[in-house]
């Protein structure tokens, strides 16, 4: 996700999320985990086999980066291309609200426990497929931007009051730090020249232009 990357927004899972599916007796249970890198993706899966030991399969597929260039998939046993694939794209298809299929940073792992019932190649395609469509549906979603980030010097009395006025006006703020004599908030914006110049318009009215913005460069946040 470096500042070169053509993508300046996409969606993504807000933490972990469990779903479960009973199909034919075999138990789907599907994992859902926000990562950040392929070696977070393993480590989910490596997790599921300690705590499901008993299960017959942990077939797995993740998305990463804004771009979506690293996609994977594994199907851990089962006929090839019978469970990975259709999770993998039950992934890198999912509509969000907005008709976007731009989810990504999330893994997927779908625990299977057999119940005895063979269910066939397509029976395994439509059972995986649906097991990850389904916790999609129900897990909760955020979408990540790349905004450009401004700090705001303020007196500690003053502080509190700024931060409720900016909150009050759709500002994002991400967070005030306290210093000896000042207090430092620090706001995320669409890295947009109006936008930006609209809100040192706000800022100089908010504080009579006793506050400036510091430019602190350009940063993904969550927007929720």
């Amino acid at each position: 996700m470096d500042n070169d990357s053509v993508a300046t927004a996409y969606t993504t899972v807000d933490g972990d999320f469990v779903h479960e599916l009973e199909i034919k007796r075999s138990r789907f249970i599907t994992y859902l985990r926000r990562v950040e890198s392929e070696v977070d993706a393993r480590a989910l899966v490596a997790e599921l086999r300690k705590k499901h030991f008993d299960a017959r399969h942990h077939c797995s597929a993740f998305i990463l980066g804004a771009d979506r260039m690293a996609m994977r998939s594994n199907d851990d046993g089962e006929p090839s291309g019978t469970a990975g694939i259709p999770m993998l794209d039950a992934l890198a298809k999912r509509e969000t609200d907005a008709g976007r299929t731009d989810l990504s940073d999330v893994s997927a792992v779908v625990v299977r426990y057999f119940g005895g019932i063979l269910l066939g190649a397509g029976g395994l395609v439509r059972a995986y497929s649906e097991s990850v469509s389904s916790a999609l549906d129900a897990a909760p979603l955020l979408r990540r931007e790349r905004m450009r980030i401004l700090g705001l010097d303020a007196d500690h009395t003053a502080a509190g009051r700024l931060e409720n006025d900016l909150r009050s006006a759709g500002v994002q703020v991400l967070g005030t730090d306290y210093g000896p004599s000042l207090a430092t908030l620090r706001v995320a914006l669409n890295d947009d020249a109006a936008i930006l110049a609209a809100f040192h318009d706000r800022l100089a009215t908010l504080t009579a232009g006793a506050s400036n913005a510091e430019n602190l460069g350009i940063e993904w946040v969550d927007v929720r």
